[in-house]
């Protein structure tokens, strides 16, 4: 990752009680959790507990209503032609449809109730988002790259099973992958060179610099839940499906992320470049930390506290 720039001494992290933090040195690297990763920068608690469900202003956020089912209609036009099939939820989407500067943390229910509420929530939030960028997008069957022990019927959901079978695109129509083996990679088999190693938000903007104004962001980790072949990590890798962001491991666990671009190797050789599976986060709690700490900080219990905002990949079941 790039130094940021001298006048960019202010870095973002954003989670209730958390005070900003001095950067890490350049060499600092996703390696081992551990509470000494904030060694020369304060680290405090994460955001408070709560039971309530992460219920965002959907209805102002866009026009899109999504059935039981999880397929999206809006009204207006059919869906756009244009291939746009793949994108990672944006910071600054999340906070708009969460209504928070922490986003959601573990926590997507978005209204949704009852056995599988997590991921059918995660594709409301996907589907309002895909329509924020291209108006009628929101119509496409969009699905969360998102593993759950329990997606309601007491069976386990694999986020690879959930995705469809491809070819998926970007916002600006360039291939992600032609087909599910190609995505069982540590990138992306065949995706354009412009994009494999920095995949791309909702915007097609490879989400490493979001905003072309300021230097690049620490900001890679993705929740999935899953392993490097896109299944089910283990049954405390998901935040309880989905449905929880209190910040208590004990209950909650640690949710597996992936890395939307590559840094080097992380403990005990573990792909520090896979975009499926790198390791797990300090926990469940919704916060933000932008700037490279080294890896997860278990005193501060966020879906980001080593480096991200608790972003996940949405793939559209059509192009």
């Amino acid at each position: 990752m790039q130094r940021p720039t001298s006048w960019y001494f202010a870095f973002l992290l954003v989670g209730c009680g958390t005070a900003a933090q001095a950067p890490a040195p350049d060499a600092a690297t996703d390696g081992a959790t551990a509470d000494t990763a904030a060694a020369d920068a304060t680290a405090t608690d994460g955001p408070a507990p709560t039971d309530t469900p992460s219920v965002g202003p959907q209805d102002a956020a866009s026009d899109v209503a999504v059935d039981s089912a999880g397929d999206s209609t809006a009204a207006g036009d059919a869906a756009p032609t244009a291939p746009f099939s793949f994108f990672i939820t944006s910071y600054v989407a999340l906070q708009a449809v969460s209504g928070s500067p922490n986003g959601f943390g573990g926590d997507l229910r978005f209204g949704e109730t009852g056995p599988g509420a997590g991921l059918r929530g995660a594709d409301r939030i996907c589907a309002t988002i895909a329509e924020r960028s291209m108006p009628g997008a929101g119509r496409k069957p969009w699905r969360a790259f998102l593993s759950a022990a329990n997606g309601g019927d007491g069976s386990p959901v694999h986020a690879i099973d959930r995705v469809g079978d491809g070819p998926w695109y970007d916002r600006l129509g360039r291939l992600v992958a032609m087909n599910r083996a190609a995505l069982l990679n540590t990138r992306p088999s065949g995706a354009h060179p412009a994009i494999v190693n920095d995949l791309p938000n909702e915007d097609g903007v490879p989400n490493h610099r979001p905003d072309p104004s300021r230097p690049q962001e620490d900001n890679h980790h993705m929740l999935t839940g899953s392993n490097a072949m896109g299944m089910l990590y283990g049954p405390t890798a998901t935040c309880l499906d989905w449905t929880s962001a209190r910040g208590d491991r004990a209950t909650e666990g640690r949710p597996r992320v992936g890395l939307s671009w590559p840094r080097g190797m992380g403990p005990g050789g573990t792909s520090g470049s896979h975009w499926i599976s790198s390791l797990d986060e300090a926990g469940c709690a919704p916060g933000v930390t932008l700037f490279g700490m080294g890896g997860p900080v278990l005193s501060n219990p966020t879906v980001g506290s080593g480096g991200g905002y608790g972003g996940w990949y949405c793939f559209s079941l059509v192009p």
